[in-house]
């Protein structure tokens, strides 16, 4: 089946693409607050689980990233002056508000990501999706006061629905599609829809939990990351994420290691560290606006032509 989402686009045939402030690379950290239902069977990370409810193996270790993982996280990203992207299960609002609330206080940005973890896209038909889309947008934007313009779906499933669903909600961009270094436009049925560069690769989940790295071999491969592209990046910009969960990075004996890569990242000029919907605005602006796009029809820009 042909992908109709979106055009090939070869990153060598693009014009550079260009960020505030001629930035080599733009910078975002999304942080995963989850919520697990004690009774569930089915957590996103581990996949199905074979242990009746409770399971507390899968579950403990998650409910010490909202108890003591996401505050360990905080104090470090408050060092830094980083404010993160938080990929928002709806259900923290109510179970978890005070983590709501130190985010605000720090200018966290807020993206959908599902009402819960253990409640997964795939498979459901078009009206479910759309509940569960329209109550974790509605939940969130109630708890935050803002509503999300971002999204990622739990373990990154979607149906075919998904995208023209999320747009007609009012969501401007995705994190689910990690296919390329840059932003670019999607095709929806109603409204607009751009990409945003997440990550499968710097992502403590497949990292730890998958190929059993340890924190040093993670920092060095933020680094390695962060070096190729910073280098690529006097001819074409990109952008990097990475993508952590506090029940992993949150623990003490890996925290150590995000902070001497960030120490790594923040020592560099050219570099903005921004949140994802910075990203994303900058993007529209600069590349979809009407303004920016007049007369340059035959330009192919973060994987589109504009």
């Amino acid at each position: 089946m042909e992908n109709t989402r979106y055009d090939y686009s070869a990153v060598v045939t693009r014009v550079p693409f260009e960020l505030p402030g001629r930035a080599r690379v733009a910078l975002w950290i999304g942080v995963n607050i989850a919520y697990f239902d004690i009774g569930a069977t089915e957590f996103a990370a581990a996949g199905v689980s074979t242990a009746q409810p409770p399971d507390v193996f899968h579950y403990g270790p998650r409910d010490y990233g909202n108890r003591v993982g996401i505050w360990r996280l905080m104090k470090l990203l408050d060092r830094h002056g980083v404010k993160a992207s938080v990929l928002l299960n709806s259900d923290v609002c109510e179970h978890y508000p005070l983590i709501i609330e130190e985010g605000k206080k720090r200018g966290w940005e807020f993206l959908g990501h599902g009402t819960s973890n253990s409640i997964l896209l795939g498979g459901k038909s078009e009206a479910e999706e759309r509940s569960i889309v329209s109550a974790t947008l509605d939940a969130i934007e109630k708890s935050s006061g803002e509503r999300p313009l971002g999204w990622l779906s739990p373990a990154l499933q979607e149906t075919f629905a998904t995208l023209d669903i999320l747009a007609e909600e009012g969501v401007k961009y995705v994190c689910d599609w990690c296919c390329d270094d840059q932003p670019f436009s999607m095709r929806v049925r109603k409204g607009t829809m751009i990409s945003v560069p997440y990550t499968l690769e710097l992502n403590d989940i497949p990292a730890f939990l998958d190929h059993h790295l340890t924190p040093v071999q993670f920092y060095e491969m933020i680094v390695d990351q962060f070096d190729t592209l910073y280098r690529e990046g006097e001819e074409q910009a990109s952008v990097m994420c990475i993508a952590l969960h506090p029940f992993l990075i949150g623990q003490p004996f890996r925290i150590g290691w995000l902070d001497k890569a960030l120490q790594h990242v923040r020592a560099c000029e050219d570099v903005w560290i921004a949140r994802g919907r910075d990203i994303a605005e900058w993007y529209y602006e600069k590349y979809l606006s009407t303004k920016s796009t007049e007369g340059k029809k035959n330009l192919v820009v973060g994987g589109n032509e504009e």
